[in-house]
């Protein structure tokens, strides 16, 4: 069983693998790290591993557009179960922190701790990266740069923590969604999955939505995606609470579908919260 993540080694995307594997009693699993989020999508929809896991929220910056992105592109992979992490930032660097000039960072880290940087340490200059883990190797043996990352990237490349936690808020968190190819599971307490419409005219989204209210299905999440095709028309990602069991959710599947240019159901599935 290979198993991609969003590497490399000491990433929160590689604590989650792990904590899924587990979950999932998926024993030997060897985690392959992969350079991007569409890397890792990529990977599982050209059969180079088995499972992926992608980072899909965060509780203070939102959706990662990168993932909703990748799983539209591969409506044939599907949801197996999704872990809520808990993320708490350190300020890692080889020097002291007065003399640091330079903060890097994956753009959501450098995002979630924004208020703390600005506060003690208004004159560095904050660089993107494309994960925290590589923004700790990067800063590896300098003494004006420091890198926002885990305390498990931190001790990899044995780096000194300069602060921590670094959140601007203490109940950040991320939800991770390992994926698998194959038919979707209609048997969880969460469901997700994307449309797009035929029309973009008055009322049509509050038709569409209405469909799962006239059966009491609970929206936990919705966001909205350019199209990419024309402005103004969109790609619409739901997540949905099913307390009674996959009939309801059968239901309004049935009812939407007509509605829909495109519907993708990536499945119902476990959610395990960390947080």
């Amino acid at each position: 069983m290979r198993v991609a993540y969003l590497g490399p080694v000491g990433t929160y995307g590689e604590q989650a693998a792990r904590h899924l594997v587990e979950l999932e009693g998926l024993v030997g699993a060897e985690l392959l790290p992969q350079l991007g989020i569409r890397a890792v999508v990529q990977a599982l929809a050209q059969g180079t591993c088995d499972a992926a896991v992608v980072p899909v929220e965060n509780s203070v910056e939102g959706g990662v557009t990168a993932c909703l992105d990748a799983l539209w592109e591969h409506p044939d992979l599907t949801v197996a179960r999704a872990l809520v992490l808990p993320i708490r930032h350190a300020l890692l660097g080889s020097g002291p922190i007065e003399a640091v000039s330079e903060v890097l960072s994956h753009p959501q880290a450098l995002a979630q701790c924004s208020q703390w940087l600005s506060e003690h340490l208004p004159q560095a200059l904050q660089l993107p990266t494309s994960s925290t883990a590589d923004a700790a190797r990067m800063v590896a043996g300098s003494r004006f740069r420091a890198a926002i990352a885990s305390q498990q990237a931190g001790t990899e490349h044995g780096l000194l923590e300069l602060a921590y936690p670094i959140n601007d808020v203490a109940g950040n968190c991320t939800r991770f969604l390992l994926l698998r190819r194959g038919p979707s599971s209609s048997q969880g307490p969460t469901a997700s999955l994307a449309f797009s419409l035929h029309s973009n005219q008055p009322g049509a989204l509050l038709e569409a939505l209405g469909c799962f209210a006239q059966r009491g299905l609970n929206m936990g999440r919705i966001e909205s995606r350019p199209s990419k095709r024309e402005m103004g028309e969109y790609i619409f990602f739901v997540d949905l609470e099913l307390p009674d069991g996959s009939t309801p959710l059968e239901a309004a599947l049935a009812e939407l579908a007509p509605l829909c240019e495109h519907l993708a159901l990536f499945g119902a599935y476990p959610v395990t919260n960390l947080a």
